[in-house]
Formats: structure tokens, sequence, C-alpha cells
């Protein structure tokens, strides 16, 4: 599974609305579950921003003890330039065109709750977005 930046704050984030529903998503798959180098910078300013270093900490650790496996993507950058150009009137960005790629690569869902940017992507068939709507 491929972690989003919407989808792995709320998974750190307990007082998220949306947390109980992306915690099933993630008990409910063997993983592993991906972290893009593309978001890596963003999610981890929200969590020690909106949470504090406390949670950062967690955070890290997972990566650290591979409870999170980061993924460094090296050659996915052609595919993120051609994603972020295609869907520039979006706009996609590089972080979540990171997200694509990978998930591309891998086979593997988006676990996302930015539904709006990734939702044009997952209709041409080249990715699955977690959850899907109920």
């Amino acid at each position: 599974m491929v972690l989003d930046t919407s989808g792995l704050f709320a998974l750190v984030n307990r007082r998220d609305p949306e947390h109980g529903v992306v915690r099933s998503v993630v008990q409910g798959d063997r993983g592993p579950y991906l972290v893009p180098a593309g978001i890596l910078a963003e999610v981890t300013y929200l969590v020690q921003d909106r949470l504090g270093d406390r949670v950062l900490d967690a955070l890290l650790s997972d990566l650290e003890t591979g409870g999170l496996t980061f993924d460094c993507g090296e050659g996915d950058w052609q595919r993120i330039r051609q994603l972020a150009t295609r869907y520039a009137s979006l706009p996609l960005g590089a972080a979540d065109a990171s997200v694509i790629a990978c998930a591309e690569r891998t086979g593997a869902p988006v676990l996302t709750l930015d539904r709006r940017d990734f939702q044009v992507v997952a209709r041409e068939g080249r990715i699955r977005l977690l959850p899907e709507p109920g």
C-alpha cells in the first residue's frame, strides 16, 4: 500500500475524523506500507507542526524499524515529471505525482483522503484508491 500524506496523517492522528476508517484499511492490508520520498518532508512537517515531537518521533521510529517502508523511487523521475505536466491543471504537483508513480510501479493501492486530485488518474485505471467510497 502506498501512503499519501493525507492518509498517513490521518493514520497517526487519533483525533482525525477519518482515523478509524484509515486504520481499518491499513489493518486489512498485509503491507508493505510504502512512504514515497516525495511526501516525506510534507508529512513530517505536518505531524511535527500539528501533533508534536512525540508523534513525529513515533513516525520516524516506524520508518527506522520497517513498520513503514521508505520508497526512494529513484527510477520514477520521468514518470513524476510526466504526471506533473499532464495534470498541471489540477495541480497534481510533484508530491502527489510521486505517490502515483510509486503505486503504478508497485501495483499497490493508494491510501489517500485527497480524492480530488487522485480520482482523475484513478479513472484511467492506473491506480486504485483506498478507502473505497462507501
